[in-house]
């Protein structure tokens, strides 16, 4: 049996699998994503497929001091555009 790696969420600090997950990505180039595939390149944070984890996350501002830089709005929005989605 293949073992399933895990991550935890900004949000919520819950230990889940990883594939239950959406990956943010700061690449080189100080771009942040949102991988989708969970392989492109760069530091990865992970957050729950949860409104309320993303609301945490704006709140406590812990995604601006794990990529070191200002997160800008529309990526919070493209975020709650992903976890509506889903």
């Amino acid at each position: 049996m293949k073992k399933i790696p895990q991550r935890t969420c900004m949000g919520c600090n819950e230990k889940k699998d990883k594939n239950k997950l959406i990956r943010i990505v700061k690449n080189k180039e100080n771009e942040i994503t949102i991988d989708k595939t969970g392989k492109k390149e760069g530091r990865g944070a992970y957050i729950c497929d949860d409104e309320n984890c993303l609301e945490k996350l704006i709140k406590s501002k812990r995604l601006e001091r794990v990529f070191e830089m200002k997160i800008s709005q529309e990526i919070y929005e493209s975020l709650r555009g992903v976890i509506l989605d889903r």
